[in-house]
């Protein structure tokens, strides 16, 4: 029997997370670093699952299958294509990060609120979230990935209530209150989401017999499983209802601004750049390949609903006094945009939706976590608090200014390819759609700029006077997340490879082609 890869590569971070949680109450020190231990023997599994997948090669690579819950079908199969495979890779990556962006985010207070925090447990659940978001990136059985998709809130949901922002204005009492409050509210909206999805994924079972996304594609192909149109739309509606609550998709995105806002600046790159994934990932293995003339079908609808987030997202975004939740809402604009390169069902506007997903979560951590910094050593997420930091500290301004530049796409940074890839492929099937979007990006250097120019240039506030600049530790996190955004914007190579087979697969499934640019006749 080979190495079951996927599995060791998903199990480690969750024995990390029960060794890191059993390390005794006064050895804080020691959990943190069992955990960054586990997080990077993770990140090198991932790596040489990414060495070992083969572009050319099957669709589904590394697989494994074995029996679970016999008397209803439901196996452990596990695979990756090229979209799963680089979505596990950037999850492994961005976790030792995280992991050290939030080292003290943990530690013990003494405050009328909390007397201490569980630091063994801040971590225990980083890498249990880390284990559960690989595992459902490489799942091909539907029920098998419906559990990991409901069982991540679990974490999530204690790493949002229990571990905090420590900027808070208010008082101890008010900031548990809004952080109970946003963890409530992410945990319903994401169950809702979640509870309409079993309803999907029952009626799928009763219709083809098995959660085998192999053995529903061959049963499709050889013309044994065919779906009523009725039956096919209601599916796709149940699956794609959830994994736009998760992404999140306006009008059903209004739980990630409170959970970003109140949560720890590495949780929230947790939430946005590594769970959210998991939704526009679905769409594309679950949504286009389980129901594809559903997905064509429901098209106009989403493209219209992604455009609403671009705009909405983006003009919320300039109108923010909050740091934080100016990221938060320029991520749902930048979620609108992956979904319409999702649902423009060409193969640019796929290959930069997924391109997007890897480099959204790299810039926007990298935004977010020098935001943090930032955060911590003034005690406020407020933008008015703040005011010529880039005189005191250079290092962190500049950070902080390529990381906003990252955002708003700037040529010569990662995410300029995907965002181009994908206007291309909403120009050519949709233009109108196309030019709607376009101002998202005037947009997005509207509230980039003005963020930092408010922040970080100006006279020199008397309350950021004695700010540090960024440490060792600090510019460990955050140098190798830039590099990858130069190294990507000027080389996407690498990614594109490894992406753009499985792409052409699921043009497959929805059998699109791609338009043909109309071209006049020489005279």
């Amino acid at each position: 029997m080979s190495f079951p890869l996927l599995t060791a590569t998903a199990a480690l971070p969750a024995i990390g997370a029960v060794a890191t949680a059993a390390v005794p109450a006064a050895r804080r020190t020691a959990a943190k670093w069992l955990a960054l231990i586990f997080s990077l023997a993770t990140l090198v599994l991932a790596g040489v699952a990414l060495a070992r997948f083969e572009p050319g090669g099957a669709r589904y690579q590394l697989t494994e299958s074995h029996a679970w819950i016999k008397d209803f079908g439901v196996r452990y199969e596990l695979g990756v294509d090229g979209i799963g495979v680089a979505l596990m890779a950037l999850t492994a990556l961005l976790i030792p990060f995280v992991i050290l962006a939030g080292w003290h985010d943990a530690d013990p207070l003494e405050t009328k609120s909390s007397r201490w925090r569980p630091t063994q447990g801040f971590f225990a659940l980083i890498l249990m979230v880390e284990a559960m978001v690989i595992l459902s990136f490489e799942a091909t059985d539907v029920f098998l990935f419906y559990i990991l998709f409901e069982a991540m809130l679990i974490p999530m949901y204690f790493l949002i209530g229990g571990f905090g922002d420590r900027a808070h204005t208010g008082s101890d009492e008010n900031a548990a209150a809004q952080r109970s409050y946003a963890a409530v509210k992410f945990l319903l909206y994401n169950l809702v989401g979640g509870l309409v999805m079993l309803a999907a994924v029952i009626g799928l079972y009763v219709v083809a017999g098995t959660f085998s996304l192999s053995e529903i594609a061959e049963a499709r192909a050889n013309g044994s499983l065919s779906m009523a149109t009725g039956t096919e739309r209601w599916l796709f509606l149940g699956f794609f209802f959830a994994f736009a609550v998760k992404a999140p998709l306006w009008p059903l995105h209004t739980w990630l601004p409170n959970a970003m806002g109140e949560a720890t600046s590495p949780v929230a790159v947790l939430i946005t750049a590594v769970v959210d994934k998991v939704g526009t990932f679905a769409m594309l293995r679950f949504c286009l390949q389980l129901f594809p003339e559903a997905s064509k079908w429901a098209t106009p609808v989403i493209i219209v609903l992604a455009l609403i987030s671009i705009v909405y997202g983006a003009l919320l975004a300039v109108g923010q006094r909050d740091i934080k939740r100016l990221i938060a809402y320029a991520s749902i604009s930048h979620f609108g945009f992956i979904i319409l390169g999702i649902f423009a069902m060409t193969s640019q506007g796929q290959s930069g939706a997924t391109l997007y997903m890897v480099n959204h979560g790299i810039s926007t951590a990298a935004l977010m976590l020098v935001a943090g910094f930032l955060i911590t050593r003034r005690g406020s997420r407020l933008i008015a608090d703040y005011g010529g930091v880039q005189k005191v500290a250079p290092i962190l301004a500049g950070t902080f200014l390529i990381g906003g530049l990252a955002t708003l796409s700037l040529p010569g940074l990662a995410p300029f390819v995907s965002e181009f890839l994908v206007l291309v492929g909403a120009f050519s099937a949709y233009p109108a759609a196309g030019i709607i979007a376009t101002t998202g990006i005037v947009l997005a250097a509207l509230y980039v700029l003005v963020l930092y120019q408010r922040t970080m240039t100006g006279p020199v506030k008397a309350e950021v006077q004695g700010m540090a600049d960024l440490k060792v530790r600090e510019l460990v996190v955050v140098l190798p997340l830039i590099a990858l955004l130069l190294f990507l914007g000027v080389y996407p190579k690498p990614l594109t490879e490894i992406v753009n087979p499985a792409v052409q697969h699921t043009m497959s499934d929805v059998q699109k082609k791609d338009p043909q640019p109309e071209v006049e006749a020489a005279k």
